[in-house]
């Protein structure tokens, strides 16, 4: 596992939700040195530890763990198939254009 990688977007993430270390920690129920430790990537956080900090979180195991997991890229098109799946049509279609283009190389 690529352990800057993860501990990189658990910092991301930590982030764009305006936590502190310390209250991520705190949240999930370990030590902010701990946080420091995942964040960097010097340590790979441990099963019983990363769930608590993905709730903390409040994201997917499978968006911290992208390009960790093969099936990290299928659990994403089951993601935005549900979002499309609960609009309608019409907007269906408009969102699905917006993907091709957000997706086509020139």
């Amino acid at each position: 596992m690529d352990n800057k990688a993860v501990g990189r977007r658990i910092k991301e993430a930590r982030q764009e939700k305006g936590l502190t270390q310390e209250q991520l920690a705190e949240r999930a129920g370990v030590s902010p040195t701990y946080i420091s430790v995942i964040e960097r990537g010097l340590k790979s956080p441990q099963l019983d530890t990363f769930v608590p900090v993905c709730n903390a979180l409040g994201v997917s195991a499978d968006t911290l763990l992208t390009d960790v997991v093969d099936a990290a890229a299928l659990a994403s098109s089951n993601e935005i198939a549900k979002l499309l799946r609960d609009e309608p049509p019409e907007k269906q279609r408009c969102l699905l254009r917006m993907l091709k283009a957000a997706v086509t190389k020139d």
